[in-house]
């Protein structure tokens, strides 16, 4: 699994501060590093919507298509998937949970499922179906990868849902890559969250 940062607003926090004191017309008490207290200040009081203003995309590679149905359920983020209509899946690459890769029986059941997949997707494409009709036979677990943007309030959404000790193993994992980017370009706007590594999971703290 790989999460690669493609874009960010430029000085994403002094971006929001600018537009945030439009709301209470204080532009005079903005100068050097009064952006770190006034964001504190926003989500301190709930005042989200201004972190709306800055955006972030990601290139998320290397995951099941199981991680990006659950993902694309965020629908206040942008999506662009790998195509299973235009890309030749015939030797597909997958993803296999640790839950069923430690247990040897389960193991051999799931890969002995993956090899019939990959056979009954050939062998249709060899009768002429189209791949956008064979497809129909392909698992969860094909890897995939899909680029997505938000903005910084649908971020934290995103990483305060999919980063808690309940969310299922591969959407935690991702929400917790991200986190750790956003962290180093916009460390006020996530303050409030941290990695609690015994768990692997996000929890949020006291600004």
């Amino acid at each position: 699994m790989k999460v690669e940062l493609l874009f960010i607003t430029p000085n994403a926090e002094k971006m929001i501060e600018s537009a945030g004191r439009t709301c209470y017309r204080s532009f005079a008490k903005q100068g050097e590093g009064t952006e770190k207290a006034f964001i504190k200040m926003l989500i301190k009081r709930g005042h989200f919507s201004v972190l709306e203003h800055a955006h972030a995309t990601f290139r998320i590679s290397g995951v099941s298509r199981a991680f990006t149905h659950q993902f694309v359920r965020h629908r206040l983020c942008s999506y662009s998937q790998q195509s299973q209509r235009y890309v030749d899946e015939s030797s597909f690459s997958h993803i296999e949970p640790e839950s069923i890769k430690n247990r040897p029986q389960a193991h051999v059941i799931f890969t002995k499922f993956m090899d019939e997949a990959k056979n009954a997707y050939s062998e249709l494409q060899k009768l002429g179906i189209k791949n956008e009709d064979a497809r129909f036979v392909l698992p969860n677990a094909v890897e995939t990868q899909i680029v997505a943007t938000a903005n910084l309030r649908e971020w934290r959404h995103i990483i305060e849902l999919r980063g808690e000790p309940g969310a299922q193993w591969e959407i935690r994992k991702v929400a917790i890559e991200i986190l750790k980017i956003l962290k180093e370009h916009a460390p006020t706007v996530f303050g409030d969250f941290e990695i609690d590594e015994e768990n692997s999971a996000v929890k949020k703290v006291a600004l």
